[in-house]
């Protein structure tokens, strides 16, 4: 197993309560995990009983397992903050302000959030050297993986920038400055430096994802979880990245045969739906069914949590790279 390992599906799915039980499968096979949840309403903390923030914490209670949840708008507004910081220290104080609006309007723009809690993926991929595997409990999304695609188009845009910055020197800054001058500031530039730095940043995702990470989603047995899985499935396999397996989660049991009345009647028609479904599953999806887990009456924590964990058919053992 890849050392980085991503739960994503629809919401309400269950993707925290199977990345929590993972992350514990993980860390009772003695690796050193860390689990990332980005979910808003704070899951992890209510799964393990224990309030997380930006930073790693370990999970009280348990052996080799940390947690941390980060907060998309949080991140949103970090985001927004570094970009105000490094435009002001580039520009002239008359169109501060002005840059400040622009970049509040952008932030408010579809894919903001997804842009913004990409780089913290990308942070805690590359701050991750103490851990041995790292469970995010989503996956990247359709408009996140479009982001992957930057470095190539990044790559001729600073090429242009480079060169409309050579000719600038050539027209002004050698008569200000003297050709030495010139090529040493256009060494330094903050501006190129600063592109350089974000495409260096994507190609590390790019290369981290595909050659380091492994995908799993986790989907209900109703119709719209499965369109989303199909989705999503399309979107990671655009970008060069399959998906290792599929999580059926909060199945109905089935009432005994002798049991009557409409509390009885409901779920064995919910259960014989939700069989159409899986067996819908079963046929078109070619991703292998990793775990069938059953719907739970209280809340997956403590003992239920172990109870879940053993039910993953998922590898744990890091893989042995040549």
């Amino acid at each position: 197993m890849n050392k980085f390992v991503f739960f994503g599906g629809k919401g309400g799915v269950g993707k925290t309560t199977v990345s929590c039980a993972y992350g514990l499968k993980s860390a009772r096979a003695g690796l050193k995990t860390l689990v990332v949840s980005t979910d808003p309403a704070h899951s992890t903390s209510d799964v393990f009983d224990q309030q997380f923030g930006d930073d790693p914490e370990a999970v009280e209670g348990y052996e080799n397992l940390w947690a941390m949840e980060l907060d998309p708008d949080e991140e949103v507004q970090r985001h927004m903050q570094e970009i105000k910081r490094t435009m002001s220290d580039q520009v002239s104080p008359s169109i501060v302000n002005e840059i400040d609006r622009q970049i509040e309007l952008a932030h408010r723009t579809p894919g903001a959030y997804e842009a913004a809690l990409f780089d913290r993926f990308i942070d805690v991929m590359r701050d991750s050297e103490e851990y041995d595997r790292v469970v995010f409990d989503t996956s990247p999304t359709g408009g996140t993986l479009r982001l992957l695609s930057l470095p190539d188009f990044l790559e001729g845009w600073i090429d242009r920038l480079v060169k409309k910055r050579e000719k600038s020197i050539d027209l002004y800054e050698k008569a200000a400055i003297g050709e030495r001058e010139a090529r040493k500031k256009t060494a330094e530039d903050p501006i190129i430096a600063r592109l350089t730095e974000r495409k260096e940043m994507f190609e590390f995702a790019g290369e981290t994802l595909r050659n380091d990470a492994t995908f799993f989603l986790v989907l209900n047995p109703d119709e719209l979880s499965i369109r989303e899985t199909r989705r999503a499935i399309g979107d990671l396999s655009d970008y060069g990245l399959g998906v290792a397996g599929l999580v059926i989660n909060k199945i109905a049991p089935e009432p005994e045969s002798d049991e009557a009345g409409t509390g009885a009647q409901y779920l064995r028609q919910r259960h014989a739906t939700e069989h159409e479904r899986i067996s819908q599953i079963d046929d078109e999806f070619s991703e292998p069914v990793v775990a069938r887990i059953r719907q739970r009456v209280e809340e997956v924590k403590g003992d239920l949590l172990d109870d879940v964990s053993n039910e993953l058919d998922i590898e744990v053992a890091p893989e042995v790279r040549a």
